[in-house]
């Protein structure tokens, strides 16, 4: 009897094992940091929904929480997709996973570099409306081919795109409505 139970449950178990193994989700085991060629390729941007949301190291809430970002509207790039969870970028290049309930895709820019930035009221230049400091985070709103249209506190113009985080660097867009 416990011969027979043996021989049945080793391929039984055998099974599992691959079946768990397959349907571990792409990147649950990817570094917490990656740059340059091997970065994944970012299949869109999105941002923070709550005012806090968890960073975890896989596709659960079992595993462990890396990162609590506290800033609603905080940008990230998704990278891939596993049943309700997001592999997600952020603009330090820490990558992990979070609840898609978490994210919204509401497109925000984050301000990059060092110095203020000069926020134009044109894409081409013209009268300056704005100062933007780094870490500043604004609503993206339009792209041309090297400026993209944010609208923060008080302040509606175009940004230097080498200067913000959270758009392509070849996206081109209009949301505004037509007149």
């Amino acid at each position: 009897m416990i011969r027979f139970a043996a021989i049945f449950l080793i391929p039984v178990c055998l099974t599992l094992a691959a079946v768990h193994a397959a349907a571990a989700p792409p990147g649950a085991d990817a570094p917490n940091k990656q740059k340059g060629a091997n970065a994944p390729k970012v299949l869109r941007y999105v941002s923070q929904r709550p005012d806090k949301a968890y960073l975890r190291e896989g596709p659960s809430y079992a595993h462990k929480v890396m990162w609590i970002y506290r800033h609603r509207g905080y940008p990230f790039a998704v990278t891939a997709e596993f049943d309700t969870w997001r592999r997600v970028a952020a603009p330090d290049g820490t990558i992990g996973w979070m609840a898609a309930s978490m994210l919204t895709d509401r497109r925000t820019v984050l301000v990059t570099g060092r110095g203020r930035v000069k926020i134009a009221a044109e894409p081409d230049g013209g009268k300056v409306v704005g100062l933007a400091d780094p870490g500043a985070i604004a609503d993206l709103k339009a792209c041309t081919r090297d400026t993209c249209r944010i609208k923060g506190e008080a302040v509606d113009g175009w940004i230097a795109k080498d200067r913000i985080w959270g758009v392509s660097a070849d996206e081109v867009f209009d949301k505004l409505p037509r007149r």
